[in-house]
């Protein structure tokens, strides 16, 4: 996705917030109703990963954009 405005980034933060949730927070959600806190620490760190990665594509789309 090319963004180009601030709605374009907006609607971008809406939809990969949406995958990250419904990818990684449904397992944190189960993990937290079985009560298995080992499983959800890892479903947590999973969760927080997602979101670092999300925040780093993020950032090295706006460093690509400057060096050209």
């Amino acid at each position: 996705m090319t963004v180009n405005s601030r709605d374009d980034f907006a609607q971008w933060a809406i939809e990969r917030t949406k995958s990250i949730l419904t990818d990684q927070g449904s397992d944190l959600a189960s993990a937290a109703r079985s009560g298995d806190d080992a499983r959800m620490g890892e479903a947590a760190n999973a969760l927080g990963q997602a979101i670092i990665d999300a925040l780093l594509e993020t950032f090295d789309g706006l460093i690509d954009d400057d060096r050209d």
